[in-house]
């Protein structure tokens, strides 16, 4: 498939949160839809977040709400429960697995939780936070024949001091994760936001592919995905700004690293890397092949 397919696909796949409203995901959907946050040290974010979802779980857009806290120390888990949603430790989560190494893997324990045949995975962090995040993301699932993952894409302001600049975040995004993908699967150069954390998709594809356990997860599922259900399967959403906390600059090289390793551990997989030594993070396999305790 050509550099032209993908952004064809990226022109008849790619929509706008607004074509989603609350009220049209409540009157078209016919399948239960689960809403996940994952959190950690989100005290000043969450409470609001879990408001807003609520909103549309009264209106019947969405089944459930709920938060997988990482131990917070700054009683996010607490605040989520006052606010409404149900709230889960990760390390309650499939002990048997041992302990969580990170988002992917909180990701892949909570689908053993979540009662929904739809799932949004959202960000616990978003500052400013709306529920178009959410109808926006489910909208393609709902509204679109023969979608089964919806990733999105945004604006991301970047804070530098007491200046906020309406372009620059994303960094690792923009300088590693779509330059690669363009390099090496350029059937994918047409999403925009590879390694945005806000995903939406149906159970069985979730539980079909590997979860990456750390920052990972976002570009190894991206590829799994498209492996799985085709780009055809695969759409994306304009949620217009994005806004959450920055990590340093030091702290984007480690990043960089492990994602650039997921993408060589499938290059890896389809023989098209040899003899090179990929470390990387531990992955869940998909969770349809253990059981679950």
């Amino acid at each position: 498939m050509s550099a032209t397919a993908a952004e064809r696909w990226a022109a008849t796949r790619s929509f706008h949160h607004s074509v989603y409203p609350a009220e049209r995901i409540a009157a078209e959907r016919e399948q239960s839809v689960s809403v996940c946050l994952p959190a950690r040290e989100c005290a000043g974010t969450v409470a609001s977040i879990v408001g807003e979802l609520l909103t549309l779980r009264e209106a019947g857009a969405i089944d459930e709400v709920v938060v997988i806290d990482a131990a917070s120390a700054d009683g996010t888990a607490e605040l989520a429960r006052r606010a409404g949603a149900v709230v889960w430790q990760e390390d309650e989560l499939m002990p048997a697995h041992g302990p969580v190494l990170g988002k992917g893997d909180a990701m892949w324990r909570a689908l053993s939780r979540l009662s929904g045949q739809l799932v949004c995975f959202l960000d616990a962090d978003t500052e400013g936070f709306s529920a178009h995040f959410a109808t926006g993301l489910l909208g393609p699932l709902i509204c679109e024949p023969g979608v089964s993952f919806v990733k999105a894409f945004y604006r991301r302001p970047l804070q530098d001091g007491d200046v906020l600049a309406r372009e620059g975040g994303g960094r690792v995004n923009h300088l590693m994760a779509r330059p690669a993908l363009a390099l090496f699967y350029p059937e994918l150069a047409g999403v925009l936001q590879p390694l945005a954390g806000e995903v939406a998709a149906r159970r069985e594809l979730l539980e079909a592919v590997p979860f990456a356990t750390g920052y990972g997860v976002e570009m190894a599922m991206l590829i799994d995905v498209w492996r799985n259900v085709g780009l055809e399967g695969m759409a994306q959403v304009d949620l217009d700004e994005h806004r959450n906390r920055h990590q340093s600059l030091a702290a984007l090289s480690p990043m960089a690293a492990t994602v650039l390793a997921m993408i060589a551990r499938r290059m890896e997989r389809e023989g098209r890397l040899h003899d090179v030594e990929i470390v990387g993070p531990v992955e869940r396999p998909p969770l349809a092949s253990v059981a679950v305790t």
